[in-house]
């Protein structure tokens, strides 16, 4: 415990300086999602507009690299791979999942699926995408083939779906407040856990294969133990419902966002709050990047010169004033 203080003290200390925020012009219209590659060199943004934004980063400078169209919808949900940076795949309201290889700078398979898709997530494995729609089918795609191998309809509300680290179990957060975890690749369930009263809404792992957390309705973000499948905290510092939520490379930290006009940025071993980001709007993405200590999110700002139009911007904070 002596230990956890101290990192709480010198994480509290390090974004004293360690909090400003960039704003990049990325999309014409809200953006819906971001996310950085594995090696951290880039960052994505998917956005109302059916595009997807490239950002690369460059010692400390933020840079515009491309923007990929193709979408006939909206791309709600983005995320890449695990272990290759340069394959990332979306989730489009057009019913179809695209894989993007940006060393091509185009899309590299194009995958139909039956209904409007809000939700993907790349196994850490590499070896299947799953991504659900607005009906609550959660289809899962071989990427290797790129070719549908399940399709699992469910009976209830199904928001953010997650594998674990190892890639052999599947969770699924729920409209009950439930999460449902299901073995895989046979799908098959083997726990129900009741984690919030209101609805369950978005769920991360922490990339030390330690925690996971869930977002909720209720405003709270719950922390569970990977292994023993137990919660261990709950954090209970937003008002709102908890829509997004990310942990630090090192499993430290974990940010949870909302409409709330602040991130707040915990520590994951204590529950104590490290900092908080002042925003203008709800704030519906949250990404650390997976070496650094910085945060990519995007809110639901309006433009400063016509206040009827989404901004379309992502920001970054971490920065110091030197950088």
């Amino acid at each position: 415990m002596v230990m956890a203080k101290k990192s709480v003290v010198e994480l509290q200390e390090y974004f004293k300086t360690h909090n400003k925020i960039r704003e990049q012009k990325a999309h014409s219209s809200k953006v819906h999602s971001v996310g950085w590659n594995c090696d951290g060199r880039r960052l994505a943004s998917g956005s109302f507009d059916k595009t997807v934004t490239i950002f690369n980063l460059e010692k400390d400078r933020l840079n515009k690299e491309s923007t990929y169209r193709g979408h006939a919808g909206s791309v709600d949900q983005l995320c890449w791979h695990a272990t290759q940076p340069d394959l990332l795949s979306t989730a489009s309201g057009d019913r179809t999942v695209r894989i993007w290889d940006i060393r091509a700078e185009k899309c590299s398979h194009t995958i139909p699926t039956k209904g409007e898709n809000i939700n993907i997530t790349w196994s850490p494995d590499g070896n299947c995408i799953a991504v659900g729609n607005k009906e609550d089918l959660v289809t899962f795609i071989d990427t290797r083939t790129c070719k549908i191998r399940a399709e699992e309809q469910f009976n209830f509300e199904v928001n953010e779906i997650a594998w674990n680290n190892t890639s052999d179990l599947f969770f699924l957060t729920n409209g009950q407040g439930a999460i449902h975890i299901l073995s895989y690749p046979n799908l098959e369930l083997q726990h129900v856990l009741r984690a919030h009263p209101g609805t369950c809404i978005c769920i991360e792992f922490d990339p030390t294969g330690k925690y996971f957390a869930t977002g909720s309705a209720d405003a709270l973000v719950s922390l569970w133990d990977a292994e023993e499948l137990a919660c261990l905290r709950v954090f209970s510092r937003l008002d709102w419902p908890v829509r997004t939520i990310s942990f630090s490379h090192d499993g430290k930290l974990l940010a949870s966002a909302s409409e709330d006009l602040i991130i707040d940025i915990g520590h994951t071993e204590t529950g104590e709050k490290i900092a908080d980001i002042p925003v203008d709007a709800a704030t519906f993405t949250v990404a650390w990047h997976p070496k650094q200590y910085l945060l990519a999110f995007a809110c639901d700002d309006k433009d400063g010169s016509d206040r009827r139009r989404d901004a379309g911007n992502l920001k970054v904070w971490g920065w110091t004033d030197s950088s």
